[in-house]
């Protein structure tokens, strides 16, 4: 059996090009979609490490946030609340056992980190600029805002497939012009060539759906969400994140975050702080983050907790690109018998 020190040698040994492979990867972590009820079970199970992570997101929310990921009601567990932060433990929980088990920690598996929207704030726990137990806390608050913020009903956000960001702006501008006064709709996510989700007012996200068949889309899919994020509807909820960060230590990451608003790299801790109450009502720029870290000599995403969507975006992205999730023990055995 290899020893941690061997492990950690091979981890951060350099080809004959001199670069290690932790200097082509990128950390990754999901957002909110990729909750499941049985999630982080496995590790909990086998690691007293990803055990005392689930602790300490239960401790810093006064509730026993583990047993709903372990036993549902799938219902409230998809509700932004509760998903945030259980997809934050999960992500911390994957890095603890590699730390702790392997003897690896985030320096030497990438080079950057970044995560999708809520992933944003588990980026820069596990870059070390949060500690686990404020994250949570600003997950929940970010999380019951978000729910708050527009009336059930009257926001949607919807997934235009085989629209590209262009036409999906041009679309949603459409939309408000069709629709009452002071509707609402705008590009929120633009996750990779063709798939764009948009987010609004509900007749007017409706009217852009109807809009993009008409100009070539395959095919929209409401979202089955709480509310319609990453829109100007989210407004309060930026004000609610300015004073609960405002509140919080950041330390400077000991990776760089690559930042869903601007796509590059932010190590500034007051800067991250500006960026993340952005986040709120800004476009998640997924695409364009991924080709900054390709561009930046990244050529694997490794996928760090619950599902693979962001993995699975890599390819999509540009087919130089990979993507590996890392969410189960043996995910995780496989990729330490890699380094």
């Amino acid at each position: 059996m290899a020893t941690l020190e061997a492990t950690r040698q091979r981890a951060a040994g350099a080809d004959a090009t001199g670069e290690t492979p932790a200097q082509r990867r990128a950390l990754v972590f999901p957002g909110q979609g990729s909750q499941a009820v049985g999630m982080g079970c496995e590790l909990a199970a086998a690691f007293p490490a990803a055990r005392r992570v689930l602790a300490e997101v239960d401790d810093a929310l006064d509730q026993p946030l583990s047993r709903l990921m372990a036993e549902g009601p799938q219902d409230e567990l998809t509700l932004t609340e509760n998903a945030q932060p259980a997809l934050m433990a999960v992500s911390m929980a994957v890095l603890a056992v590699l730390r702790e088990e392997h003897g690896i920690g985030v320096e030497q598996l990438g080079r950057f980190v970044a995560g999708h929207s809520l992933g944003e704030y588990t980026a820069l726990t596990a870059a070390g600029s949060f500690s686990i137990a404020d994250a949570a806390r600003l997950l929940r608050i970010r999380g019951l805002a978000m729910q708050r913020a527009v009336p059930v009903g009257e926001g949607a956000m919807a997934a235009l497939i085989g629209i590209e960001l262009d036409v999906a702006h041009e679309i949603a501008r459409e939309a408000t012009r069709d629709t009452v006064d002071g509707a609402v709709c705008v590009a929120a996510n633009d996750n990779a060539p063709g798939q764009v989700v948009i987010s609004g007012s509900r007749v007017a996200v409706q009217r852009a759906v109807e809009i993009a068949a008409l100009r070539g889309g395959k095919r929209s899919v409401m979202l089955p969400v709480s509310g319609p994020f990453h829109c100007p509807l989210m407004a309060p909820v930026a004000d609610v994140m300015a004073d609960a960060l405002a509140q919080v230590q950041i330390g400077v990451p000991s990776l760089p975050l690559v930042a869903n608003v601007t796509a590059s790299a932010v190590t500034a801790p007051d800067r991250i702080r500006a960026l993340l109450v952005e986040q709120v009502t800004g476009m998640v720029r997924w695409r364009e983050s991924v080709l900054y870290l390709f561009e930046s000599g990244v050529t694997e995403l490794l996928e760090i907790g619950t599902g693979k969507v962001l993995s699975g975006l890599a390819r999509r992205i540009d087919k130089r690109m990979s993507g590996t999730a890392v969410g189960s023990p043996a995910d995780m055995a496989a990729l330490v018998a890699t380094l």
